[in-house]
């Protein structure tokens, strides 16, 4: 088994230490802060303000400006199974792609799926492997064996891969030591827990029952690690809230992420126990979370919370003002480095996790209504970067 418990399913078948001050109390932190052990009701070195937090203004972090020479080159791009155009995760690649083709000059290969089970990957990578793109890169996990085999038949492309750390094994049985890449392939992962936590803060400062949501695509570690940071920031601000988690679906069934009607009908369901802060990390489906939102009373009474992507500027206006915030991970920006390092010859097989410190993950403040927190938000993510806390990634250890 690999080191990274993630790929278990994968297998089967085939992303506070505030100052006190910030959230209006006298008392000292301690220098680090685990947020929170099991079984703990306050977590160490903090005192709750059971959401009474500071506003401020959100400092976002753009994609950086790089230099490359691209012309006469093309870029693969491999999307996940909703393609461009689902708001999210697949999105985010492409406005990763679409930036490197304005600045580098390159041309982009889009290959879309046509298969929703995925059957579909070995052809489509095969057919952009045997094009000109000498970087291929794949969005999401589900193409771990895909990658893994493409490395070895074509060892004088370069792969770059979202959500994975495909084995090189050398045909030996996956074990504790493959999470080694192969030297063609740049796996790239993201502390989903950090960011998580920061939408976490922002959902216990917001809500005014104290009742709060998850809501997981599919029941994978990979989304438990949103679920643990999510759940951890709650507990920070308000120890007393209380999370409800729902997956909609368990592997090997991955149709969770790209269903909206079983997402609204589970955010619905959350709405109408009381609930009033949902945070959906399930892809496509989070979609139909926004809709269940405006039909279960006025903003700033129900907030949802978007993931991926900031999900505020991607959905019709009429369902903006309910969507809070959305938990950024930068898959924009590891697609673009990633073709940059290409273009400039710094490509190299290696796994780079993108944190808050390599501005990989983060929160967005598209909806102004996030300034009321954002100076306790902020500073919980300064305590993440400077170590003061360290968020978990196991929900078992919330």
């Amino acid at each position: 088994m690999r080191k990274s418990k993630r790929f278990t399913a994968l297998a089967l078948v085939a992303g506070l230490a505030v100052a006190l001050s910030a959230c209006g109390s006298d008392k000292k932190t301690a220098a680090t802060t685990t947020v929170p052990a099991s079984g703990s009701t306050t977590p160490t070195g903090s005192t709750p303000s059971g959401g009474k937090c500071t506003a401020g203004t959100v400092k976002a972090d753009p994609i950086p400006d790089l230099k490359a020479d691209g012309k006469g080159k093309s870029v693969g791009l491999l999307f996940d199974v909703t393609g461009r155009g689902d708001k999210s995760f697949n999105d985010g690649a492409a406005a990763g792609l679409d930036k490197a083709k304005k600045d580098f000059g390159i041309t982009g290969v889009e290959s879309t799926p046509t298969a929703s089970d995925g059957s579909d990957r070995a052809d489509r990578l095969k057919q952009v492997a045997d094009g000109a793109s000498n970087l291929i890169v794949a969005v999401g996990f589900l193409w771990d064996a895909g990658v893994a085999g493409g490395a070895v038949a074509y060892p004088n492309k370069h792969f770059a891969i979202i959500d994975d750390v495909p084995a090189n094994n050398n045909g030996t049985p996956n074990d504790a030591t493959d999470d080694k890449p192969f030297d063609n392939v740049r796996a790239m992962t993201f502390a989903e827990e950090q960011g998580s936590f920061l939408v976490g803060v922002a959902a216990a400062c917001a809500s005014k029952s104290g009742k709060i949501g998850f809501i997981g695509g599919v029941q994978i570690p990979l989304i438990q690690k949103f679920e643990a940071g999510f759940r951890a920031g709650v507990k920070y601000i308000n120890p007393s809230a209380s999370v409800d988690v729902k997956y909609i679906t368990q592997p090997p069934d991955f149709t969770g992420f790209n269903d909206p009607t079983k997402g609204k009908a589970t955010g619905a369901a959350m709405y109408a126990s009381g609930i009033d802060v949902v945070y959906a990390a399930a892809g496509g489906s989070g979609k139909g979370l926004f809709e269940a939102a405006k039909d279960a009373g006025k903003p700033g009474d129900v907030w949802a919370i978007g993931v991926d992507s900031d999900q505020y500027l991607t959905v019709d206006a009429t369902e903006q003002p309910y969507i809070l915030t959305s938990m950024l991970k930068r898959v924009d920006v590891a697609t673009y480095e990633a073709i940059a390092a290409e273009l400039n010859g710094q490509f190299k097989g290696e796994h780079i996790t993108y944190d808050l410190k390599a501005a990989g993950v983060g929160y967005s403040g598209s909806n102004s209504a996030i300034n009321a927190y954002a100076g306790t938000i902020e500073q919980a993510k300064a305590d993440i970067i400077s170590g003061k806390i360290v968020v978990p990634t196991d929900p078992t250890k919330v």
